[in-house]
């Protein structure tokens, strides 16, 4: 389909805008996702929300179980994070939105999402480790959040 553009910077007034709900499922919001997918592997993504192509909408994809063979695309429209772990993990993040820049972010090692199919069924999943992560990662892009506004230290490559 299309590669897009993706919103770059800590100040962008897009990611730093409260993005709103789905409301509908219609043939511009399913071009959306699949534009969406084609550039988070053109970029090399694990995830990619609405706000980094410029759409303020709560719609974010993850790519689960990522390198393996039961690896998948969630689509994920108006999720809410849950029961998020005692415990959590320090790892090293990026973004697509931050390019070169590099941070050690603690993250809910497990926890529930629950979100919009596109048939509009409410669905609950629970995930640990990694794919947590992401799911908590793209969850921050729709409330106007970036890694770097958790992370303990944040490094830009080449300097």
């Amino acid at each position: 389909m299309a590669i897009l553009p993706v919103e770059k910077g800590p100040q962008n007034t897009i990611l730093r805008t409260q993005s709103k709900p789905v409301k509908k499922v219609d043939k511009k919001l399913k071009k959306l996702i699949q534009d969406m997918e084609d550039t988070m592997f053109d970029l090399n993504g694990v995830g990619i929300a609405a706000p980094q192509v410029g759409i303020n909408l709560t719609l974010a994809l993850a790519r689960l179980n990522v390198d393996t063979k039961n690896e998948s695309i969630l689509v994920l429209m108006n999720p809410e994070i849950s029961n998020q772990s005692v415990e959590m993990v320090d790892m090293e993040e990026g973004c697509l939105s931050l390019p070169k820049r590099w941070g050690n972010t603690p993250r809910h090692a497990s926890l529930s999402v629950s979100y919009d199919t596109l048939k509009g069924q409410r669905q609950t999943l629970m995930l640990e480790g990694f794919n947590a992560r992401i799911i908590q990662h793209e969850v921050d892009h729709l409330n106007a959040g970036l890694f770097i506004d958790r992370a303990t230290e944040v490094h830009e490559e080449g300097k």
